[in-house]
């Protein structure tokens, strides 16, 4: 990192800020062109959890392309400057590098859809079969992460 100044090493830190954070951007590589969509998630040691349809452009990337590249960020805020070219941003942010598995088995998949709710406050979520049949969960175990503050 260019500014070690903002560089967060701390991987509790790190950790804190994911868990804070209600989105992350998800980044798979289409052929010729990025392809970045925002999702809900869940985190646990290492491990981001994510669902979706089951069918659709974000499953068929993957399919074809399991590394993805991911970003979360909190207290997003610009800080205004009398000069234009002095305007900067307040922000903390977690990004890196992961590979794709799905998760097809019962209990693998009930228990990333428990990591994800409880990401949003939900601690005793239940899932009927039906539920879990028409959904697509996956995961992204990370390989590097990075974290970035400035003004926090």
């Amino acid at each position: 990192m260019r500014r070690k100044d903002k560089e967060i090493s701390d991987p509790s830190e790190m950790e804190a800020i994911i868990r804070g954070a209600f989105v992350c951007r998800l980044a798979l590589w289409d052929g010729d062109w990025p392809y970045i969509v925002p999702l809900c998630f869940g985190y646990r040691a290492g491990v981001f959890y994510f669902h979706s349809a089951k069918e659709g452009k974000k499953i068929d990337v993957l399919k074809r392309n399991s590394r993805v590249a991911f970003l979360v960020e909190l207290d997003v805020e610009p800080v205004k400057s009398a000069s234009a070219c002095r305007w900067t941003m307040k922000y903390r942010s977690v990004s890196g590098q992961g590979e794709v598995s799905f998760l097809e088995e019962r209990p693998a998949k009930e228990e990333a859809l428990r990591v994800i709710m409880a990401q949003y406050g939900e601690k005793e979520a239940q899932f009927s079969e039906e539920n879990l049949k028409s959904v697509t969960v996956f995961q992204v175990r990370i390989t590097q992460m990075t974290g970035k503050k400035s003004g926090c």
